[in-house]
């Protein structure tokens, strides 16, 4: 029986979305507004997250929404990983990411919502959020994959090797032609390890290669890819995809 591979909390998740993102919707008064430049720090450092009154005392107040989406730096399909929603009321006016690049807001903290790719969705509550930390490749993942695919495509393809098959070789002759995988593409990278998208003629699949042991530092992240690649030259397990 396989342990299933290690993933990071929805918390995690949510923390790490924010710290990565480029640009946010926010929803007040009635007004969408779009921020695409954001300068390149976690949201939360601008937005101070506090609990509900009591009672329900800020229900006067203001509702704000703020989202987030989660795209994959690669050219694979379905390019849109994630959506964060952070809902709540204003306790001050919304100054974060002005024209004047300074100010900051205070929101009453109402929930966190984290929706997946395969149409999951979650909720975070204020105190699991504080807790969790930012995913260390966060705020590197888009370069670290763009370059993996960029230049080093052919490592990509050496990493199938570490991929189990998903069904054996029969049962894939039995699905038909398509079941086969055209391209395999990285996806996504976190302290744990790394996903692979395989692209197939009629759909796709995820498949996920997990680092030795995780990181717990950006620094760390050459020497564990680099295990993987060494482990998948010296397997001779040939995968039944086209690796």
């Amino acid at each position: 029986m396989h342990l299933p591979l290690p993933l990071p909390t929805d918390a995690e998740r949510v923390r790490s979305v924010l710290a990565a993102a480029h640009s946010m919707t926010v929803v007040t008064d009635g007004q969408r507004t779009e921020i695409r430049h954001l300068d390149g720090t976690d949201p939360l450092g601008r937005l101070h997250l506090h609990p509900a009154e009591p009672g329900g005392g800020a229900e006067h107040r203001p509702a704000i929404r703020l989202e987030f989406t989660d795209v994959a730096p690669t050219p694979v399909r379905d390019r849109v990983r994630a959506r964060v929603t952070l809902v709540g009321r204003l306790l001050t006016p919304f100054a974060a990411y002005t024209d004047e690049g300074s100010g900051s807001t205070c929101m009453e903290f109402g929930r966190a919502v984290l929706e997946t790719a395969d149409g999951a969705r979650s909720y975070v509550g204020l105190d699991e959020l504080d807790a969790a930390r930012v995913d260390p490749l966060a705020p590197y993942e888009a370069g670290m994959l763009t370059h993996l695919l960029d230049d080093h495509a052919e490592l990509v393809t050496l990493l199938l090797r570490l991929v189990r098959p998903q069904a054996p070789a029969e049962a894939q002759s039995k699905a038909g032609a398509g079941s086969a995988v055209l391209r395999a593409l990285p996806l996504a990278m976190d302290r744990y390890g790394i996903t692979l998208r395989l692209e197939e003629r009629r759909g796709h699949h995820d498949v996920r290669i997990p680092f030795p042991s995780p990181l717990d530092d950006v620094e760390q992240s050459g020497a564990q890819i680099q295990a993987l690649f060494s482990a998948a030259r010296r397997s001779s397990h040939r995968n039944t995809l086209p690796a």
